[in-house]
């Protein structure tokens, strides 16, 4: 079963307080950004939202909010939320390994919040390549993916497998860095201890500028 399958079953058949990931409200780490005023001007996007909780949450605040995910199931639910919050969001289903030249030097910052670790190291230049493509020129790109350091899931090995049965890649800095710093400015590059919905875990948090 590929990614947008497991997707599509996870948010089918999920409550969505039992989903891991869903969380309503930004992580400290996060919200410290989307509460800079600087980025009240900005165009924002968020590869990987799920069901548009911090697209939400930004759109709220007045900045211009865009969420991309793989899954049809959870756009729609994004779109019922934020209807029903009175609340203003673009929302599309897309493959962010694809390339999507109507997304093209549109955005003044772009996110992906651990998502980077369904991603595998094979996929992973093409990846950098489009979010760079979506930024306009000096936009910002932060990513944030579970570190090889954590113990969630085993806590040995690159490749480990969730108790929802998917599969992760865990990061190191060192990686990152070899990844991102081709096209990309690195302006911060750190092990950060996240919290998640059920515990903390370790991530690797990379900020960076489009050169």
């Amino acid at each position: 079963m590929g990614i947008k399958e497991q997707m599509e079953e996870i948010y089918l058949t999920m409550s969505e307080k039992d989903i891991p990931w869903n969380i309503e409200t930004p992580p400290a780490l996060l919200k410290k950004i989307f509460d800079d005023r600087k980025l009240i001007q900005s165009k924002v996007l968020e590869l990987g939202c799920g069901i548009g909780n911090y697209v939400a949450y930004l759109s709220a605040t007045g900045i211009e909010a865009t969420g991309v995910d793989i899954s049809d199931a959870a756009i729609a639910t994004a779109r019922n939320n934020v209807e029903s919050k009175g609340l203003s969001c673009n929302f599309r289903v897309a493959d962010v390994l694809e390339e999507h030249p109507e997304l093209w030097n549109r955005y003044d910052f772009v996110y992906d919040w651990e998502l980077l670790h369904h991603i595998f190291p094979n996929d992973r230049g093409q990846y950098a390549k489009n979010v760079n493509r979506m930024l306009k020129p000096g936009g910002r790109y932060l990513s944030v993916c579970f570190s090889e350091e954590s113990p969630q899931f085993g806590g040995k090995g690159k490749y480990r497998i969730t108790p929802l049965g998917t599969e992760l890649y865990f990061s190191s800095e060192v990686e990152l860095e070899s990844l991102f710093a081709g096209i990309f400015q690195i302006e911060e590059l750190k092990t950060v201890e996240v919290q998640g919905k059920f515990s903390t875990h370790l991530a690797v948090y990379v900020m960076m500028r489009k050169k």
